[in-house]
């Protein structure tokens, strides 16, 4: 395929890609957090910021998956990209400033993405698992993590391929409490995802809360 063609193609599906997350998410800000060496390299993710869906704001990937039915994959979606969410208001002039509020949450949030995004390229990561990082890891060790399919549907436009998997979908990210961890690994991630559904935690990573267990 000639490059013009590649290009088109990647821009065609980012695009379409694009239109499917505000569905879910809300419009996207006009400003996105480039990383200084592309992801595809070995580099940084992008940021790219949704303030107006739900309360907060949503933080999201956009390079896990380049091509439709391509890059990281689970048992619900054929691809996905990653989302985070904070209760936080979108500020872009703090957002490089870990002093300040939303700076604080933002960093997190980028450390956190950038762990996760190339292990889902190897693991399969389904709605209800957990995960954590070993505590040796600097700045994120010892955080935990349970994992959603974000939104009922994404529109009748994402019909379902002949196996039941979605073609594309987002997955959230939510950073939980040890207590909450604990009781994931003994009653199930989707135990828990419904006591943080339940307690209106759902589906944020702030942890200035008390544990739902």
């Amino acid at each position: 395929m000639p490059e013009d063609d590649d290009d088109q193609l990647l821009q065609q599906w980012y695009d379409e890609k694009s239109r499917m997350m505000e569905s879910l998410l809300g419009p996207e800000h006009g400003m996105v957090m480039h990383a200084m060496i592309p992801y595809a390299v070995g580099g940084g993710l992008d940021l790219f910021y949704y303030p107006g869906g739900i309360a907060g704001t949503a933080i999201a990937t956009k390079e896990l998956s380049e091509l439709p039915g391509e890059g990281s994959e689970n048992d619900v979606f054929a691809c996905y990209e990653l989302a985070m969410f904070t209760r936080r208001t979108l500020s872009m002039d703090d957002a490089l400033d870990p002093s300040t509020p939303f700076g604080k949450v933002h960093e997190n949030i980028n450390l956190v993405l950038n762990v996760l995004a190339p292990y889902s390229a190897e693991a399969v990561l389904n709605p209800g698992n957990t995960c954590s990082f070993p505590e040796e890891m600097e700045q994120v060790g010892g955080k935990c993590f349970v994992l959603d399919r974000y939104g009922d549907s994404i529109g009748e436009e994402l019909e379902a391929k002949g196996d039941g998997i979605a073609s594309f979908g987002l997955m959230v990210v939510i950073e939980i409490l040890p207590a909450e961890m604990d009781y994931a690994l003994e009653e199930g991630g989707i135990a828990l995802l419904e006591k943080l559904k339940q307690a209106g935690h759902y589906p944020y990573s702030d942890l200035d809360r008390e544990p739902v267990v």
